[in-house]
């Protein structure tokens, strides 16, 4: 096809169909070249990350946009998980949150603050695609219709 950078694979982890709605809405609308994948509850993001069961040919997403609270599995455990799996711990990890923002920085996720990013939902995309540019080893492709 072309030079420019692939589309990126990003797994949605978030149970709220209404937050999944407007946040598909938003890449659509951004002209943001993604393969959104979504899952929506724990056990099944950790079956996506792990390929089991259902998703044994999932891709390795380029990155994670993560509720922390989840059914079945909760999120912190999820995100311990990734950035403990040799094959992901280098992936980002977007914690997608409702809570303000003070409150978070008050509060540190887990001992070693596995999180790479937190954004308040719901998410602004330029916001979002900010945050991304921030990863040096992550180009996302983003074509801006001038």
């Amino acid at each position: 096809m072309g030079n420019g950078p692939s589309e990126a694979v990003i797994l949605l982890i978030e149970d709220n169909r209404g937050d999944i709605r407007l946040i598909e809405e938003a890449f659509s609308d951004g002209n943001v070249a993604n393969t959104l994948h979504t899952v929506t509850d724990g056990q099944a993001a950790l079956d996506f990350i792990y390929q089991r069961e259902e998703y044994e040919d999932a891709p390795r997403p380029d990155i994670v946009l993560l509720d922390l609270h989840l059914p079945k599995v909760d999120g912190e455990e999820i995100l311990h998980e990734i950035k403990h799996h040799p094959e992901l711990n280098d992936v980002p990890v977007i914690v997608l949150t409702g809570i303000n923002q003070d409150l978070i920085k008050s509060r540190d996720f887990d001992d070693d603050a596995d999180e790479d990013a937190v954004l308040e939902k719901p998410i602004d995309l330029g916001e979002f695609v900010e945050v991304i540019g921030s990863f040096e080893q992550f180009r996302l492709a983003v074509m801006r219709m001038d």
